[in-house]
Protein backbone atom coordinates (compact mmCIF):
# COMPACT_ATOMS: atom_id res chain seq x y z
CA UNK A 1 0.00 0.00 0.00
CA UNK A 2 1.42 3.34 -0.71
CA UNK A 3 2.22 5.66 2.08
CA UNK A 4 -0.07 8.23 1.47
CA UNK A 5 -3.15 5.96 1.29
CA UNK A 6 -1.68 4.84 4.80
CA UNK A 7 -1.76 7.98 6.10
CA UNK A 8 -4.98 8.66 4.95
CA UNK A 9 -6.49 5.71 6.39
CA UNK A 10 -4.80 6.92 10.03
CA UNK A 11 -6.36 9.98 10.04
CA UNK A 12 -9.86 8.35 9.11
CA UNK A 13 -8.90 6.03 12.31
CA UNK A 14 -8.25 9.31 14.29
CA UNK A 15 -11.67 11.19 13.52
CA UNK A 16 -13.40 7.83 14.30
CA UNK A 17 -11.49 7.43 17.41
CA UNK A 18 -12.55 11.00 18.33
CA UNK A 19 -16.12 11.30 17.13
CA UNK A 20 -17.13 7.36 19.27
CA UNK A 21 -14.95 8.03 22.66
CA UNK A 22 -14.15 11.77 23.29
CA UNK A 23 -17.22 12.93 25.94
CA UNK A 24 -20.10 14.22 24.24
CA UNK A 25 -20.67 18.30 24.61
CA UNK A 26 -23.31 18.99 27.17
CA UNK A 27 -26.91 19.65 26.11
CA UNK A 28 -28.01 23.37 26.09
CA UNK A 29 -29.04 24.21 29.94
CA UNK A 30 -32.70 24.13 30.56
CA UNK A 31 -34.50 26.91 32.25
CA UNK A 32 -34.94 27.06 35.88
CA UNK A 33 -38.00 25.42 36.80
CA UNK A 34 -40.56 28.19 39.17
CA UNK A 35 -40.96 27.34 42.51
CA UNK A 36 -43.77 25.84 44.19
CA UNK A 37 -45.93 28.54 45.60
CA UNK A 38 -47.71 28.15 49.16
CA UNK A 39 -49.98 31.06 50.19
CA UNK A 40 -51.13 30.25 54.58
CA UNK A 41 -54.04 32.77 54.76
CA UNK A 42 -55.04 32.70 58.23
CA UNK A 43 -58.57 34.20 59.37
CA UNK A 44 -59.77 36.82 62.35
CA UNK A 45 -56.28 36.62 64.08
CA UNK A 46 -54.66 39.42 65.77
CA UNK A 47 -50.77 40.08 64.90
CA UNK A 48 -49.77 39.86 68.56
CA UNK A 49 -51.42 36.67 68.72
CA UNK A 50 -48.52 34.29 68.21
CA UNK A 51 -45.65 33.06 70.06
CA UNK A 52 -42.74 34.79 68.50
CA UNK A 53 -44.74 38.13 68.82
CA UNK A 54 -44.65 37.71 71.81
CA UNK A 55 -47.44 36.32 73.48
CA UNK A 56 -47.67 35.60 76.88
CA UNK A 57 -50.12 32.46 76.33
CA UNK A 58 -50.80 31.47 72.82
CA UNK A 59 -48.03 28.99 71.66
CA UNK A 60 -47.55 28.56 67.44
CA UNK A 61 -44.52 26.26 66.96
CA UNK A 62 -45.04 25.73 63.59
CA UNK A 63 -44.87 29.60 62.42
CA UNK A 64 -42.58 30.19 64.70
CA UNK A 65 -40.23 27.78 62.85
CA UNK A 66 -41.81 29.77 59.52
CA UNK A 67 -41.06 32.92 61.05
CA UNK A 68 -37.44 31.74 61.76
CA UNK A 69 -36.63 30.10 58.54
CA UNK A 70 -38.01 33.19 56.20
CA UNK A 71 -38.22 36.83 56.21
CA UNK A 72 -40.53 37.79 58.83
CA UNK A 73 -42.39 41.41 58.49
CA UNK A 74 -43.43 42.54 61.94
CA UNK A 75 -45.08 45.99 60.38
CA UNK A 76 -47.03 44.60 57.82
CA UNK A 77 -50.56 45.18 57.46
CA UNK A 78 -54.06 44.37 55.18
CA UNK A 79 -55.56 47.25 53.00
CA UNK A 80 -58.99 46.62 54.65
CA UNK A 81 -59.65 45.07 58.00
CA UNK A 82 -62.35 42.73 56.36
CA UNK A 83 -62.24 38.69 55.01
CA UNK A 84 -63.93 39.02 51.49
CA UNK A 85 -61.94 42.33 49.88
CA UNK A 86 -58.97 41.60 51.93
CA UNK A 87 -58.62 38.20 50.19
CA UNK A 88 -59.54 39.61 46.92
CA UNK A 89 -56.71 42.12 46.92
CA UNK A 90 -54.70 39.25 48.07
CA UNK A 91 -55.44 37.36 44.77
CA UNK A 92 -55.52 40.26 42.82
CA UNK A 93 -52.63 42.34 43.84
CA UNK A 94 -55.03 45.30 43.58
CA UNK A 95 -56.50 47.89 46.55
CA UNK A 96 -60.34 46.94 46.63
CA UNK A 97 -60.97 50.68 44.87
CA UNK A 98 -59.65 48.90 42.16
CA UNK A 99 -61.07 45.89 41.83
CA UNK A 100 -64.04 46.57 43.26
CA UNK A 101 -64.78 43.90 46.12
CA UNK A 102 -65.19 46.38 49.19
CA UNK A 103 -67.84 44.71 51.71
CA UNK A 104 -68.53 41.06 51.93
CA UNK A 105 -72.09 40.90 50.46
CA UNK A 106 -74.10 42.94 48.28
CA UNK A 107 -76.88 45.30 48.83
CA UNK A 108 -80.75 43.46 48.91
CA UNK A 109 -80.92 40.63 50.31
CA UNK A 110 -77.29 39.21 51.11
CA UNK A 111 -78.12 35.44 50.21
CA UNK A 112 -79.62 36.64 46.75
CA UNK A 113 -78.00 34.77 44.16
CA UNK A 114 -78.69 37.16 41.75
CA UNK A 115 -76.84 39.96 43.77
CA UNK A 116 -74.52 37.76 44.68
CA UNK A 117 -73.11 37.16 41.18
CA UNK A 118 -73.32 40.76 40.74
CA UNK A 119 -70.19 40.89 43.27
CA UNK A 120 -68.49 37.85 41.44
CA UNK A 121 -68.98 39.66 38.18
CA UNK A 122 -66.99 42.47 39.61
CA UNK A 123 -64.13 40.57 40.44
CA UNK A 124 -63.40 38.65 37.37
CA UNK A 125 -62.59 41.82 35.57
CA UNK A 126 -59.12 41.79 36.99
CA UNK A 127 -56.69 39.11 36.42
CA UNK A 128 -55.68 37.21 39.33
CA UNK A 129 -52.67 35.48 40.56
CA UNK A 130 -53.61 32.15 39.92
CA UNK A 131 -55.21 32.24 36.52
CA UNK A 132 -51.83 34.63 35.57
CA UNK A 133 -49.47 31.63 36.49
CA UNK A 134 -51.18 29.23 35.05
CA UNK A 135 -51.76 31.35 32.15
CA UNK A 136 -48.10 32.27 31.58
CA UNK A 137 -45.76 30.04 33.52
CA UNK A 138 -47.92 26.65 33.47
CA UNK A 139 -48.77 26.72 36.69
CA UNK A 140 -51.45 24.35 38.26
CA UNK A 141 -53.08 25.96 41.46
CA UNK A 142 -55.74 24.43 44.23
CA UNK A 143 -57.83 26.67 46.39
CA UNK A 144 -58.85 25.14 50.02
CA UNK A 145 -60.72 27.03 52.94
CA UNK A 146 -62.49 30.78 52.59
CA UNK A 147 -63.20 31.67 49.08
CA UNK A 148 -66.09 33.84 48.03
CA UNK A 149 -66.50 34.58 44.49
CA UNK A 150 -68.12 31.97 42.89
CA UNK A 151 -66.89 28.54 41.10
CA UNK A 152 -63.14 28.83 42.26
CA UNK A 153 -62.12 28.68 37.77
CA UNK A 154 -63.44 32.66 38.71
CA UNK A 155 -60.24 33.50 40.65
CA UNK A 156 -58.04 31.18 37.78
CA UNK A 157 -57.86 27.98 39.85
CA UNK A 158 -57.04 24.67 38.41
CA UNK A 159 -58.75 22.58 41.38
CA UNK A 160 -60.60 23.49 44.20
CA UNK A 161 -62.61 22.48 46.95
CA UNK A 162 -65.17 25.27 46.64
CA UNK A 163 -68.01 24.42 44.07
CA UNK A 164 -69.49 27.87 43.84
CA UNK A 165 -71.15 30.01 46.96
CA UNK A 166 -73.80 31.43 44.30
CA UNK A 167 -75.24 28.37 42.99
CA UNK A 168 -75.19 26.33 46.31
CA UNK A 169 -76.29 29.23 48.99
CA UNK A 170 -73.05 29.25 50.66
CA UNK A 171 -71.49 32.14 51.57
CA UNK A 172 -67.74 32.17 52.06
CA UNK A 173 -66.35 28.56 50.51
CA UNK A 174 -68.64 25.88 51.14
CA UNK A 175 -67.13 22.24 51.27
CA UNK A 176 -64.10 24.74 50.93
CA UNK A 177 -63.94 25.32 54.50
CA UNK A 178 -63.43 21.51 56.13
CA UNK A 179 -59.75 22.22 55.06
CA UNK A 180 -57.99 21.71 58.51
CA UNK A 181 -60.42 21.25 60.79
CA UNK A 182 -62.13 17.80 58.90
CA UNK A 183 -58.92 17.19 56.70
CA UNK A 184 -55.81 17.91 54.81
CA UNK A 185 -56.42 15.40 52.36
CA UNK A 186 -57.81 17.43 49.18
CA UNK A 187 -54.77 19.53 49.72
CA UNK A 188 -52.26 16.61 49.66
CA UNK A 189 -53.80 15.07 46.46
CA UNK A 190 -53.57 18.23 44.71
CA UNK A 191 -49.65 18.26 45.67
CA UNK A 192 -49.34 14.76 44.37
CA UNK A 193 -51.18 15.20 41.84
CA UNK A 194 -49.27 17.81 40.47
CA UNK A 195 -46.03 15.77 39.58
CA UNK A 196 -43.55 17.82 37.84
CA UNK A 197 -45.83 21.23 37.43
CA UNK A 198 -45.15 23.82 39.37
CA UNK A 199 -47.87 24.01 41.82
CA UNK A 200 -49.59 27.36 43.29
CA UNK A 201 -51.84 26.39 46.53
CA UNK A 202 -54.44 29.01 48.86
CA UNK A 203 -54.21 27.61 51.84
CA UNK A 204 -57.01 29.39 53.39
CA UNK A 205 -58.60 27.53 56.23
CA UNK A 206 -61.58 29.15 58.31
CA UNK A 207 -59.71 29.51 61.11
CA UNK A 208 -58.93 30.57 63.78
CA UNK A 209 -62.46 32.24 62.50
CA UNK A 210 -65.48 31.13 64.24
CA UNK A 211 -67.08 28.84 65.47
CA UNK A 212 -64.61 28.89 68.27
CA UNK A 213 -65.09 25.14 68.61
CA UNK A 214 -61.15 23.39 69.07
CA UNK A 215 -60.07 19.84 70.60
CA UNK A 216 -60.39 19.35 73.80
CA UNK A 217 -57.17 18.02 73.85
CA UNK A 218 -56.00 21.90 72.94
CA UNK A 219 -58.98 23.67 75.22
CA UNK A 220 -57.69 22.16 78.37
CA UNK A 221 -53.96 23.83 77.64
CA UNK A 222 -55.70 27.19 77.97
CA UNK A 223 -58.37 26.93 80.42
CA UNK A 224 -56.88 29.19 83.09
CA UNK A 225 -58.10 30.78 86.28
CA UNK A 226 -58.97 34.72 85.90
CA UNK A 227 -59.46 33.59 81.60
CA UNK A 228 -63.24 33.23 80.15
CA UNK A 229 -64.16 29.83 78.08
CA UNK A 230 -64.26 32.50 75.50
CA UNK A 231 -60.85 33.59 75.16
CA UNK A 232 -59.47 30.11 75.80
CA UNK A 233 -61.31 29.00 72.91
CA UNK A 234 -60.19 31.58 70.69
CA UNK A 235 -56.53 30.79 71.96
CA UNK A 236 -57.44 27.12 71.35
CA UNK A 237 -57.84 27.96 67.98
CA UNK A 238 -54.86 29.78 66.78
CA UNK A 239 -52.72 26.99 68.00
CA UNK A 240 -54.97 24.14 66.46
CA UNK A 241 -54.36 26.89 63.45
CA UNK A 242 -51.02 26.21 63.68
CA UNK A 243 -50.54 22.61 64.01
CA UNK A 244 -52.62 22.40 60.23
CA UNK A 245 -49.64 24.60 59.26
CA UNK A 246 -47.00 22.08 60.46
CA UNK A 247 -48.47 18.99 58.86
CA UNK A 248 -48.98 20.95 55.59
CA UNK A 249 -44.86 21.93 55.39
CA UNK A 250 -44.26 18.32 56.75
CA UNK A 251 -45.90 16.79 54.22
CA UNK A 252 -43.99 19.23 51.62
CA UNK A 253 -40.64 18.35 53.45
CA UNK A 254 -41.73 14.73 53.13
CA UNK A 255 -42.24 14.82 49.24
CA UNK A 256 -38.62 16.70 48.85
CA UNK A 257 -40.15 20.43 47.68
CA UNK A 258 -38.75 22.42 50.39
CA UNK A 259 -35.93 23.92 48.65
CA UNK A 260 -37.91 25.09 45.71
CA UNK A 261 -41.07 26.21 47.27
CA UNK A 262 -41.46 30.24 47.98
CA UNK A 263 -43.90 30.04 51.42
CA UNK A 264 -45.96 32.98 52.38
CA UNK A 265 -48.21 33.98 55.39
CA UNK A 266 -50.46 36.60 56.55
CA UNK A 267 -53.98 37.16 58.04
CA UNK A 268 -56.71 38.67 55.94
CA UNK A 269 -57.33 40.76 59.66
CA UNK A 270 -56.95 40.93 63.27
CA UNK A 271 -59.46 40.26 65.86
CA UNK A 272 -60.24 41.25 69.48
CA UNK A 273 -61.65 38.29 71.30
CA UNK A 274 -64.00 39.70 73.90
CA UNK A 275 -66.26 37.32 76.87
CA UNK A 276 -69.17 37.86 74.24
CA UNK A 277 -68.12 36.82 70.55
CA UNK A 278 -71.41 38.57 69.42
CA UNK A 279 -69.63 41.82 70.05
CA UNK A 280 -67.03 41.66 67.42
CA UNK A 281 -68.41 44.33 65.49
CA UNK A 282 -67.92 46.72 68.34
CA UNK A 283 -64.21 45.88 68.88
CA UNK A 284 -61.27 48.25 67.40
CA UNK A 285 -60.14 45.00 65.22
CA UNK A 286 -62.61 43.25 62.37
CA UNK A 287 -64.22 46.30 60.32
CA UNK A 288 -62.05 48.77 61.74
CA UNK A 289 -59.71 51.38 60.79
CA UNK A 290 -57.27 50.58 64.07
CA UNK A 291 -54.19 48.59 63.39
CA UNK A 292 -56.31 45.49 65.40
CA UNK A 293 -57.91 45.28 62.54
CA UNK A 294 -55.54 45.57 59.83
CA UNK A 295 -51.38 45.03 61.22
CA UNK A 296 -51.00 41.78 60.43
CA UNK A 297 -47.26 39.65 60.30
CA UNK A 298 -46.38 38.91 56.69
CA UNK A 299 -43.63 36.21 56.21
CA UNK A 300 -41.99 35.36 53.21
CA UNK A 301 -39.69 31.86 52.85
CA UNK A 302 -37.82 30.27 49.92
CA UNK A 303 -34.84 28.87 51.03
CA UNK A 304 -31.57 30.01 49.44
CA UNK A 305 -33.53 32.62 47.44
CA UNK A 306 -34.36 34.79 50.79
CA UNK A 307 -32.17 35.48 53.79
CA UNK A 308 -33.93 34.76 57.01
CA UNK A 309 -34.43 37.74 59.13
CA UNK A 310 -36.58 40.04 61.08
CA UNK A 311 -37.31 43.19 60.19
CA UNK A 312 -39.56 45.59 62.49
CA UNK A 313 -39.04 48.75 60.21
CA UNK A 314 -40.21 48.17 57.04
CA UNK A 315 -43.90 48.96 55.61
CA UNK A 316 -45.25 46.28 53.84
CA UNK A 317 -48.86 45.28 52.93
CA UNK A 318 -50.26 42.14 51.40
CA UNK A 319 -50.34 44.01 48.54
CA UNK A 320 -46.62 43.01 48.32
CA UNK A 321 -47.99 39.57 47.76
CA UNK A 322 -49.30 39.45 44.36
CA UNK A 323 -46.08 41.22 42.06
CA UNK A 324 -43.99 38.77 44.66
CA UNK A 325 -45.56 35.07 43.69
CA UNK A 326 -45.65 36.56 39.99
CA UNK A 327 -41.67 37.61 39.84
CA UNK A 328 -40.90 34.47 41.44
CA UNK A 329 -42.60 32.70 38.66
CA UNK A 330 -40.94 34.68 36.22
CA UNK A 331 -44.29 36.12 35.06
CA UNK A 332 -44.28 39.10 36.11
CA UNK A 333 -47.06 41.53 37.63
CA UNK A 334 -49.59 43.78 35.76
CA UNK A 335 -48.90 47.27 35.55
CA UNK A 336 -52.12 48.09 37.34
CA UNK A 337 -50.26 46.08 40.83
CA UNK A 338 -49.14 49.11 43.19
CA UNK A 339 -47.34 46.35 45.26
CA UNK A 340 -43.54 45.35 45.79
CA UNK A 341 -41.61 42.57 45.50
CA UNK A 342 -40.68 40.94 49.00
CA UNK A 343 -37.39 40.50 48.16
CA UNK A 344 -36.88 43.82 46.49
CA UNK A 345 -35.23 45.35 49.78
CA UNK A 346 -34.08 48.69 48.05
CA UNK A 347 -37.59 49.49 46.65
CA UNK A 348 -39.00 48.65 50.24
CA UNK A 349 -37.06 50.60 51.76
CA UNK A 350 -37.35 53.30 49.96
CA UNK A 351 -41.07 53.13 50.79
CA UNK A 352 -42.72 55.58 53.25
CA UNK A 353 -46.09 55.35 53.50
CA UNK A 354 -48.86 52.52 53.09
CA UNK A 355 -52.70 52.90 52.68
CA UNK A 356 -55.73 51.24 52.78
CA UNK A 357 -59.33 51.54 52.97
CA UNK A 358 -62.74 50.73 54.84
CA UNK A 359 -66.13 50.08 53.55
CA UNK A 360 -69.06 48.88 54.38
CA UNK A 361 -69.88 45.55 55.90
CA UNK A 362 -72.88 45.33 53.07
CA UNK A 363 -72.57 47.01 50.08
CA UNK A 364 -74.75 49.63 48.62
CA UNK A 365 -73.54 50.29 45.36
CA UNK A 366 -71.57 46.64 44.04
CA UNK A 367 -70.55 49.05 40.93
CA UNK A 368 -69.16 52.15 43.01
CA UNK A 369 -66.59 51.69 45.78
CA UNK A 370 -66.88 55.29 46.68
CA UNK A 371 -70.60 54.62 47.54
CA UNK A 372 -69.74 52.47 49.97
CA UNK A 373 -66.48 54.30 51.21
CA UNK A 374 -66.47 54.86 55.52
CA UNK A 375 -62.67 55.65 56.36
CA UNK A 376 -59.10 55.66 54.01
CA UNK A 377 -56.17 55.33 56.37
CA UNK A 378 -52.70 55.63 55.70
CA UNK A 379 -49.48 54.78 58.22
CA UNK A 380 -46.26 56.44 57.69
CA UNK A 381 -42.73 54.84 58.36
CA UNK A 382 -42.26 56.89 61.38
CA UNK A 383 -45.61 55.64 63.16
CA UNK A 384 -47.76 58.33 62.09
CA UNK A 385 -50.95 56.89 61.49
CA UNK A 386 -54.17 59.22 60.09
CA UNK A 387 -57.51 57.54 60.06
CA UNK A 388 -59.86 60.08 57.45
CA UNK A 389 -63.57 59.48 57.32
CA UNK A 390 -65.41 60.19 54.27
CA UNK A 391 -67.68 62.89 54.85
CA UNK A 392 -70.65 62.08 51.68
CA UNK A 393 -71.33 58.97 53.16
CA UNK A 394 -71.77 59.99 56.85
CA UNK A 395 -75.61 59.48 57.00
CA UNK A 396 -75.98 56.66 54.49
CA UNK A 397 -73.39 53.86 55.16
CA UNK A 398 -74.32 53.24 58.73
CA UNK A 399 -78.11 52.55 57.94
CA UNK A 400 -77.47 48.99 56.80
CA UNK A 401 -76.39 46.64 59.18
CA UNK A 402 -75.78 46.63 63.14
CA UNK A 403 -72.12 45.97 62.46
CA UNK A 404 -71.54 49.26 60.13
CA UNK A 405 -71.67 51.46 63.09
CA UNK A 406 -69.23 53.78 63.43
CA UNK A 407 -66.53 53.04 66.33
CA UNK A 408 -65.83 56.53 66.38
CA UNK A 409 -68.53 58.00 64.42
CA UNK A 410 -66.95 59.67 61.66
CA UNK A 411 -64.08 61.74 63.60
CA UNK A 412 -60.57 62.24 62.19
CA UNK A 413 -58.16 60.73 64.23
CA UNK A 414 -54.19 61.00 64.19
CA UNK A 415 -52.19 58.51 65.90
CA UNK A 416 -48.39 57.39 66.18
CA UNK A 417 -48.82 53.39 66.28
CA UNK A 418 -44.77 53.10 67.30
CA UNK A 419 -45.29 54.59 70.27
CA UNK A 420 -49.13 54.09 70.59
CA UNK A 421 -49.78 50.20 69.08
CA UNK A 422 -53.08 50.07 70.80
CA UNK A 423 -54.39 53.57 69.17
CA UNK A 424 -55.18 55.39 72.45
CA UNK A 425 -53.94 58.66 71.95
CA UNK A 426 -55.34 60.64 69.75
CA UNK A 427 -53.24 63.64 68.36
CA UNK A 428 -55.26 65.24 65.75
CA UNK A 429 -55.25 68.66 67.67
CA UNK A 430 -51.65 68.32 68.96
CA UNK A 431 -49.80 68.10 65.14
CA UNK A 432 -51.83 70.38 62.32
CA UNK A 433 -48.86 70.20 59.99
CA UNK A 434 -48.16 66.26 60.59
CA UNK A 435 -52.13 66.26 59.71
CA UNK A 436 -52.36 68.62 56.75
CA UNK A 437 -49.22 66.60 54.82
CA UNK A 438 -50.68 63.16 55.91
CA UNK A 439 -53.93 64.51 54.08
CA UNK A 440 -52.39 65.80 50.81
CA UNK A 441 -50.42 62.32 50.57
CA UNK A 442 -53.77 60.16 51.30
CA UNK A 443 -55.64 61.98 48.36
CA UNK A 444 -52.57 61.59 46.19
CA UNK A 445 -52.82 57.86 46.76
CA UNK A 446 -56.41 57.54 45.79
CA UNK A 447 -58.93 60.51 45.74
CA UNK A 448 -62.89 59.17 46.02
CA UNK A 449 -65.89 60.19 43.96
CA UNK A 450 -67.44 62.79 45.55
CA UNK A 451 -64.78 64.74 47.45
Amino acid sequence: MRPTHLLKLALLAAVVAVFFFLPAAPPPAEAERPPNVILIISDDHAWTDYSFMGHDAIRTPHIDELAAEGMTFTRGYVPTSLCRPSLASMMTGLYPHQHGITGNDPDGEMRDPYNRQRMVDVFTESPTVAGLLGEKAGYVSHQSGKWWEGQCQCGGFTMCMTHGVVERGGRHGDDGLKIGRETMEPVYDFIREAGDKPYFLWYAPFMPHTPHNPPERLLAKYRAEGRSEAVAKYYAMVEWFDETIGDLLAFVDQRGDTENTLVLYVSDNGWIQTDDPKLWYESKSKVSPYDAGLRTPIIAKWPGKIEPGRDDRTLVSSIDLAPTILNAAGVGPTEEMPGIDLRDRTRLAERKEIFGALFAHTAVDVNDPSKNLKYRWMVREDGWKLIQPYAPNRDVQMQIRNWDVSWEHFNPELFNVRDDPAETQNQLADQPEIVDSLRRDLDEWWTPDGE
